[in-house]
């Protein structure tokens, strides 16, 4: 049976099999074998193609470990838990920040305290955007309605609004460069994401509590994971209903 799933993920990025085996190193048919024949990858090449499909290796080869093992995989994924988003070590945010090169992704309502008790925060963007990295940003839309419920839960109203408002004026300088999306949003946020590469700090949420006082899951993506590419799926589907802050760019 071909895999259709290999197949569809090399479409969207478009990749035939002799440059998927180009970036790979390898022949070929190696790669028609693949995606022909269903054969399975070596770990290695597993996790090189699903970076680059943007795609989980369980999604593209679901045979490919054992249901133990993987679930073994998934639970190394989880480097540390902190009880509360302010026992998470206030140097580790940038830290993680400074190792990334490809891909920064923050999925917040308003995120107010990266760049408030951070000067170095925006700035680092900046740089990482220049250098070729990705830099995704996703707010709360200060006029939707699941931010109004949120305001509403945590007993402050309105000022949910404006939290969001005030966060943003500090990424202003970075609305033109290329690498940067800067976009509302207006789902129901279960989690603020903060996703540096393969490293992520997932800020869960509880019901009538500020997000400061919930617990932050640091999580290092492994091959043959899922945990790490659950909350990337999760982060991706919210940008697929993105609007843009700042129009006119």
């Amino acid at each position: 049976m071909p895999n259709d799933r290999l197949r569809s993920g090399m479409l969207k990025k478009g990749l035939t099999p002799a440059t998927l085996a180009d970036r790979l190193g390898v022949d070929p048919k190696t790669v028609e074998r693949w995606v022909t024949q269903s054969r399975n990858p070596y770990p290695r090449y597993r996790h090189s193609i699903a970076e680059l499909l943007d795609e989980s290796e369980s999604y593209l080869w679901p045979d490919a470990l054992p249901t133990q093992r993987a679930v073994q995989v998934s639970q190394s994924e989880l480097v540390h838990i902190y009880p509360r988003r302010g026992a998470v070590p206030t140097d580790l945010w940038q830290q993680l920040l400074e190792k990334a090169t490809r891909q920064v992704g923050v999925l917040v309502y308003g995120g107010l305290f990266l760049p408030e008790f951070n000067h170095r925060w925006v700035p680092t963007l900046r740089e990482k955007a220049l250098a070729g990295a990705q830099v995704e940003l996703l707010f709360g839309d200060p006029e939707g309605k699941n931010i109004a419920d949120r305001g509403d839960d945590e007993g402050i109203g309105a000022a949910m609004s404006s939290k969001i408002l005030n966060a943003l004026a500090f990424y202003k300088d970075l609305r033109d460069l290329d690498n940067v999306g800067i976009y509302y949003h207006d789902t129901i946020l279960y989690n603020s994401i903060y996703r540096f590469d393969d490293e992520m700090l997932v800020n869960t949420h509880l019901y009538g509590t500020p997000a400061a006082y919930a617990p932050v899951m640091h999580l290092r993506r492994l091959g043959g994971g899922d945990l790490f590419d659950s909350y990337v799926a999760s982060f991706n589907r919210v940008l697929g209903k993105k609007r843009a802050v700042w129009p006119e760019h």
